[in-house]
């Protein structure tokens, strides 16, 4: 792990750290075979269309692409290292696949403070995966701070 992908987990947000249109710091990813064949085997989503570029390609993607649960780890991933080791992801969704995110491409994971309720103590963000010049992935978090 280099010092650039060091998460410093000693701090956490609370309510009052955040304001509405406040940008999540954005993880920057590659999608590699390797990458791909990793995550089917710890999910054990074993579909060929995650590994098998032919198998893919027949579907209609140019390339083996990434599952569900990637995008969703992806998404917890970019939600915690914001938010810190005191908040609780109540619900990720509804989550939104709009195009094929493929080994070879690039994907940027961002986010958004979309909502605010105090009485609820709960924020709702909206996050989003740039893929080059599309958004492939949308979905809402909702998120509960302890303090």
């Amino acid at each position: 792990m280099s010092a650039s992908t060091t998460i410093d987990w000693s701090t956490s947000k609370t309510l009052t750290d955040v304001s509405i249109g406040d940008l999540l710091p954005a993880i920057d990813i590659d999608i590699t075979l390797q990458r791909l064949v990793m995550e089917a085997a710890a999910n054990r989503d074993l579909s060929l269309i995650h590994h098998d570029k032919s198998v893919a390609q027949a579907t209609g993607a140019p390339d083996a692409y990434a599952n569900t649960f990637f995008l969703y780890g992806m998404i917890e991933r970019l939600v915690r290292q914001w938010g810190g080791v005191n908040i609780f992801i109540r619900k990720i969704g509804p989550l939104r696949m709009n195009s094929f995110n493929c080994v070879g491409d690039s994907l940027s994971f961002n986010g958004k403070v979309k909502d605010i309720n105090v009485d609820e103590k709960t924020v709702t963000l909206s996050t989003w995966v740039a893929n080059a010049d599309k958004v492939s992935v949308t979905a809402d978090v909702k998120v509960i701070f302890a303090s």
